[in-house]
């Protein structure tokens, strides 16, 4: 069952992107865990700008190919406290990253991938003459 729209989708890429931004002080994270939040944070932030739906900007990014990006940034997270050998020393940081894994894998299934994400007129298009939508 795809329940999350396009347009829902990328309000929660933004909230997602403000979790990542707000992790370190929220879960008083340092070093490499604030890092990771604060890369997260901002590669995130370009891929969601970067994405053609409505709440992108630049329109590059195809939407079904950031819903492939977001299943192997999901399975990605779950993997990271294993990978980087945290998941015994830091729990916060463990259960953060591997509870950011479980939301890009549920809302991996729950979008609907293949929606129109046009419906919306673009702002920058809609001011050019004669724009056929």
């Amino acid at each position: 069952m795809k329940v999350i729209s396009p347009r829902v989708h990328g309000m929660l890429d933004y909230g997602t992107i403000a979790l990542f931004a707000l992790a370190p002080t929220l879960f008083n994270f340092d070093g490499p865990y604030a890092t990771a939040c604060y890369v997260l944070a901002a590669g995130y932030l370009l891929i969601t700008l970067m994405t053609d739906f409505p709440l992108g900007i630049f329109r590059m990014i195809p939407f079904p190919m950031h819903g492939g990006l977001e299943l192997v940034s999901g399975l990605a997270l779950l993997a990271v406290p294993f990978l980087f050998g945290f998941h015994d020393d830091n729990h916060e940081a463990r259960n953060f990253f591997m509870g950011m894994g479980m939301l890009f894998l549920g809302s991996w299934l729950l979008t609907d991938w293949r929606a129109d994400t046009h419906t919306h007129t673009n702002p920058r298009n809609s001011m050019m003459p004669n724009h056929q939508h």
